[in-house]
């Protein structure tokens, strides 16, 4: 589509206060398959057309590569020959990652309610097919409080949810959608959308946010350049506290006031324990069409990413004296009664789904060693259960005995995320672990295994192929084989008392 023939697009994207555009309702209930609103206007309704458009952006985005595992895209939803390069910087990203669920975000610019529309079952379709809506995860959320219900007249002609579908359809596969429209709120309607999210979400690691919003909305391009980025500054400090008194005062913008669906992500990445975002584009549509004189309708468009990077890394001295003391009384509650430690733990960062080991050592020997590469539950909680294993279930070692646990030094390695990598030039030597895997045999080396025992890459490799993975030593040069890096956070009970 030509800048000038979508135009108009650029207007009906505009955040004009809720209630403005009033229409007759179709329907009450949530149809089966709900058509498109949009196509044909905000992107091509050809499904030929459309992939191209949508794999041209993906094409000429280059946005820096993210460590950890992302959390939330916060991507624009104006015209995609406005918009659409700097959403492809975060879907991107994503590509071809194992997200499951994904909770798409979206401001109602049509209909005028309070509160929070959810969409609860059927089908949402574009152009490239159709999207399964997770009609487990939604039960979740309806009627979970006064404030969150089905109102479908919030979705009837909207386009903040819909512009994100066609991007999702590329980058991800056998995933499904949560599709939320929310209407006027306020803090409090945010932090408690934030509080039910997040016990929907519980420990899962496959649940994408993506919430839709443009920036600024104005008749000035220089005051859009300003408030943008002080709007960022905000996002980008998870200031969702910050960023709602501003919007209120009129001081930040994210479609014009109505940018609490970021405020509830914030809110909600935060406690959570995601505590890294970066921007990875800004543009405005004054810079799209090179008119940058005063008086022309400007909306500024911004992509961000909330990963977990940052949070896995960043444990604090208290955290980790937590988690030493809840591996220690693990082994002598199993010591003691036979059973598994009763323990709860409200620390955000404790609370998240990480992979993890717990290493004994007695007498400076190595006395047990077992772990979890992914995390299947709460962090405090595998480290619970992974002290365990490695007291009574390490087959190397007999059961630990109470006379032992006064000579027992216990070490716990929090992981990132695996990361497949093409070949082992990308392994760094004593800052990756890695995980190698061929048909149904797999082992690992956590990464102070190269520090301790000064092997050499090839010789790092080898050992694990063949004393780990019962493989040929030379099979991690085989391209069948998969190969796979992480990093460990390493502290010991030695390291807190030094």
């Amino acid at each position: 589509m030509r800048l000038a023939k979508v135009m108009s697009i650029l207007f009906l994207s505009l955040c004009l206060p809720a209630g403005q555009a009033g229409f007759v309702v179709i329907n009450t209930f949530a149809q089966e398959i709900k058509q498109p609103n949009v196509s044909g206007q905000f992107y091509p309704s050809s499904p030929i057309e459309l992939l191209a458009v949508v794999d041209s952006f993906l094409a000429k985005a280059n946005p820096e590569p993210i460590n950890g595992e992302i959390f939330a895209l916060i991507a624009p939803h104006a015209g995609y020959d406005y918009s659409g390069l700097v959403a492809a910087h975060g879907y991107k990203l994503i590509k071809d990652k194992p997200y499951k669920t994904v909770i798409v975000i979206g401001l109602s610019h049509q209909f005028d309610f309070s509160g929070i529309s959810v969409y609860p079952q059927g089908r949402f379709r574009t152009p490239l097919g159709d999207i399964e809506i997770d009609r487990v995860f939604t039960q979740k959320l309806l009627d979970q409080d006064p404030e969150i219900f089905f109102e479908p007249r919030a979705f009837s002609h909207e386009h903040s949810v819909e512009v994100q579908l066609p991007f999702l359809q590329r980058v991800l596969n056998d995933f499904k959608i949560v599709p939320v429209v929310m209407g006027q709120t306020n803090f409090l309607s945010c932090k408690k959308f934030a509080v039910i999210l997040k016990k929907a979400i519980g420990s899962r690691r496959d649940v994408l946010i993506v919430d839709s919003v443009d920036m600024y909305h104005g008749y000035d391009y220089v005051e859009a350049e300003k408030i943008d980025k002080e709007t960022a500054s905000y996002i980008l400090n998870l200031d969702a506290d910050g960023l709602y008194y501003g919007m209120q005062l009129g001081t930040l913008q994210l479609c014009g006031r109505g940018g609490n669906s970021v405020v509830t992500t914030l809110i909600l990445a935060k406690d959570l324990g995601h505590n890294t975002v970066k921007m990875l584009k800004y543009t405005n549509s004054a810079k799209v069409t090179s008119n940058l004189g005063k008086g022309v309708w400007t909306v500024g468009y911004g992509s961000f990413v909330i990963d977990q990077e940052g949070a896995m890394m960043d444990l604090n001295i208290n955290q980790k004296k937590r988690l030493l003391e809840i591996a220690r009384a693990s082994i002598k509650e199993y010591l003691d009664t036979g059973k598994r430690l009763k323990v709860e733990e409200n620390d955000p960062v404790l609370n998240k789904s990480l992979g993890a080991f717990v290493t004994l050592h007695k007498h400076k020997e190595l006395r047990g060693c077992i772990g979890n590469m992914v995390g299947t539950q709460e962090l405090y909680l595998t480290i619970r259960d992974m002290a365990i294993e490695s007291a009574f279930s390490d087959p190397r070692f007999p059961s630990l005995s109470k006379d032992e646990l006064k000579d027992i030094e216990i070490e716990v390695s929090v992981l990132s995320p695996l990361e497949r990598v093409d070949s082992a030039d990308s392994i760094q030597m004593g800052v990756h672990g890695v995980l190698v895997k061929k048909g149904f045999r797999s082992g690992v080396f956590l990464p102070q295994v190269a520090t301790e025992t000064g092997w050499s890459k090839e010789e790092f490799l080898n050992h694990l192929c063949a004393g780990k993975a019962g493989l040929s030593p030379d099979a991690w040069k085989d391209k069948a084989t998969e190969l796979y890096t992480f990093k460990a956070f390493v502290f010991s009970e030695k390291d807190i008392k030094s």
